[in-house]
């Protein structure tokens, strides 16, 4: 399992339009195969601050996310809405069976 940290900086004033676009990708990112889960997190001191967890199941799964259509849209639509450009980290699932994450 990979799973991703995405951390995104949003201008204020796209605040509304970023959830609601994130939140909208999310949940479809939810009915991949390849998803095992999808958080949208906002910062509690900074609400300008998101992070977004995504859980893949195999290593190829982040590249068939990014083909998907509401993928394509999402990022289209909330590339004007950065403060600055996202940033990810990857990390690898040592305990896989007791996740949560299936």
């Amino acid at each position: 399992m990979l799973i991703i940290h995405v951390f995104v900086h949003v201008k204020a004033e796209h605040l509304d339009a970023f959830r609601s676009a994130t939140l909208a990708n999310a949940r479809a990112s939810l009915l991949e195969p390849g998803v095992a889960g999808f958080d949208v997190l906002q910062e509690s001191g900074d609400p300008t601050r998101f992070l977004l967890v995504e859980a893949y199941r195999t290593l190829e799964d982040p590249a068939r996310h990014k083909e998907t259509a509401h993928y394509q849209v999402w990022r289209t639509a909330v590339a004007e809405m950065m403060a600055e450009p996202r940033t990810s980290v990857q990390y690898v699932n040592v305990l896989p069976d007791e996740s949560g994450w299936g």
